[in-house]
């Protein structure tokens, strides 16, 4: 069993910055590949940022050169740092494995970019 829990959300104004933790916990390799995603009211849950095993990033369009991903394989810890928030980066985050598991999805953490 995988136990992913999300925290860091919270509001922000526009421009602001936030980072996002993913503990994992249970039976699941350090370097697994992993992805966060997000959910935004009215909208289907979709992928915004992953890294790989090897590390290698890769971002959504809508959110390259202000998102960066992250991991501390000590730690077993994935973070989403995100930068110059937009009102339409608000949604729930979530994180997951690469390619995800609908068995692993968690609460996720409400990020809310308004002024």
């Amino acid at each position: 069993q995988v136990h992913l829990v999300e925290s860091g959300g919270g509001l922000v104004q526009p421009g602001g910055s936030l980072r996002l933790s993913c503990a994992a916990s249970g039976n699941i390799d350090p370097s697994n590949p992993m992805g966060w995603y997000r959910q935004a009211p009215g909208k289907q849950r979709e992928w915004v940022a992953s890294i790989t095993r090897y590390d290698s990033t890769s971002y959504a369009g809508s959110v390259e050169g202000r998102f960066t991903i992250s991991r501390d394989k000590a730690k077993n810890t994935v973070y989403l740092q995100m930068n110059a928030l937009e009102p339409e980066d608000t949604a729930v985050y979530y994180c997951n494995l690469l390619p995800n598991d609908r068995r692993y999805w968690g609460q996720g953490t409400q990020v809310t970019v308004s002024a």
